[in-house]
């Protein structure tokens, strides 16, 4: 699974040789890695470092790694932590996973599984430290706790998810990664009845099937190897409130049958337990799979698609919404560049021409970490935003989008005065003159552009409600210039 920039792991093992070869495995793989042996410097490390991820061992010589793991989720509670032990077993996994651990990875282990892992950690890390930025700017109270964008298909789904908020239906949010899935279920979540109760999220692809299974659902005592106590569940944890299952498309179908009773009964057994409970859990699911494929393909049930596509919510990916590229990337720069103390560098025409032409196949999170390098790249000194700023956006490779020049309306412009041939003025008034350049430069422009009217706009010089009058003025439609897929 490739990252869109390197992250930063920090790896805490008092097994010095081993620490030296993960640093060097993860090195292989793009990442950045640090290592630690001790609880005292690997908490120190976590106070002064901006990390992505941690690779936790349980035994630190006389040290307990669980120390390590409820400082972290006290101090940094986005940073996810996975524990990696010789020393494990599927209770002490449950413990490491009730106490916040993103994973739980037991050695040997395989290269796949541990990278596997950590870009999942990764992926998680970055988009809740977004979702964080978000909520900052937006502010903290339900009513305002909203979903940024101009664009109208921000705007209905915002409005979707206050309607949907008001009831106990359950919601399925699709969408490409990075979309901000999330996010909606914790719009639906603070603007419920349920706000004052918890909001629990858990990931599904990060998890092994049985243990998925088990911190969904808890598990009786001595249902498996390990197994030396009763153990709640996220269902558990959840109760009175909301459980955003994010890659749902990833459960087994073991856990598939147990949510479709859930959602049809209320009621589950715990692993090893035949005693029914009773629960009052709000679903949220997302997925960035296609369901209908994976139902077709025998990997997913159809009866629990349907349970969960009561009201589907579609996130629309960046490229589709242009016109929220330029008010995103303004927010996520001065997010940046507030965390980095530096000054707030204005995004030059050019650079706003490179986002808004760029096709965003990392969507919403690719962006948020453009605009980081940008306003690290920059340094917050004179001059403005340049492509050159942007990791892998620039205009190089790019269809190259300039202002129409007066020349090449001339034809335009002849065959309006040919109307009047045979007049004794010969010329058309001033202001039909003008109207029919006006149509003309925006035709000219709006094809340049593909329908792009955020491009377009930019362009012309114009702000976006401005261009969008003057094509309804003269009866333009931008949808008609977007290009069609072949």
């Amino acid at each position: 699974m490739s990252l869109p920039e390197k992250a930063t792991i920090l790896i805490v093992d008092d097994d010095v040789e081993l620490c030296l070869l993960l640093s060097l495995r993860l090195a292989a793989n793009g990442y950045e890695a640090t290592s630690h042996h001790t609880t005292k410097d690997a908490l120190r490390a976590i106070g002064l470092e901006r990390l992505d991820a941690v690779l936790l061992d349980l035994r630190l010589g006389a040290e307990n790694g669980f120390e390590v793991l409820d400082a972290v989720r006290k101090r940094s509670p986005d940073l996810p932590v996975v524990i990696l032990t010789a020393h494990g077993s599927v209770e002490t996994a449950v413990e490491a996973m009730e106490r916040g651990a993103f994973g739980f990875i037991t050695k040997p282990f395989h290269d796949h599984d541990l990278l596997q892992k950590l870009a999942h950690a990764v992926e998680s890390c970055r988009m809740r430290r977004e979702l964080a930025g978000l909520r900052k700017i937006v502010g903290s109270k339900s009513e305002e706790r909203r979903l940024l964008g101009a664009s109208a298909a921000i705007e209905r789904i915002r409005e979707t998810a206050v309607r949907v908020a008001r009831t106990n239906t359950t919601v399925l949010v699709l969408g490409e990664s990075g979309t901000g899935k999330e996010l909606v279920a914790r719009s639906i979540h603070a603007l419920s009845p349920r706000a004052s109760g918890p909001f629990i999220s858990v990931n599904c692809a990060a998890l092994a099937p049985e243990l998925l299974e088990s911190t969904l659902f808890g598990h009786a005592k001595g249902a498996f190897t390990g197994a030396i106590a009763e153990r709640d569940g996220l269902f558990d944890a959840a109760n009175g409130g909301t459980l955003f299952l994010d890659e749902v498309g990833e459960a087994s179908s073991n856990v598939q049958a147990k949510l479709l009773r859930v959602l049809e009964e209320r009621r589950y057994t715990r692993v090893g337990s035949t005693v029914e409970r009773e629960v009052d859990v709000r679903i949220v699911a997302a997925t960035n799979r296609d369901l209908r494929q994976e139902i077709a393909e025998r990997r997913f049930r159809e009866d629990l698609f349907y349970r969960l596509h009561v009201l589907p919510i579609v996130m629309p990916p960046l490229r589709d919404r242009t016109e929220d590229i330029l008010v995103l990337a303004e927010v996520f720069l001065e997010r940046s560049a507030a965390r980095h103390g530096t000054p707030v560098p204005r995004i030059g025409e050019r650079a706003r021409i490179a986002l808004l032409q760029h096709s965003w196949p990392g969507n919403v999170r690719e962006l948020a970490n453009v605009m980081e390098a940008a306003a690290l790249l920059h340094g917050g000194g004179e001059g403005e935003i340049e492509p050159d700023h942007l990791p892998g956006v620039g205009l190089d490779g790019v269809r190259a989008a300039s202002v129409p020049s007066a020349q090449e309306f001339i034809p335009e412009l002849d065959a309006l005065f040919a109307r009047y041939a045979g007049r004794d003025t010969q010329l058309p008034a001033l202001r039909e003159a003008r109207d029919g350049f006006e149509h003309a430069y925006l035709v000219t422009v709006l094809g340049r552009c593909e329908g792009n009217v955020s491009l377009a706009a930019t362009l012309a010089g114009r702000n976006r409600t401005d261009f969008y009058d003057l094509l309804r003025r003269h009866g333009i439609t931008a949808a008609d210039f977007k290009v069609k897929p072949s």
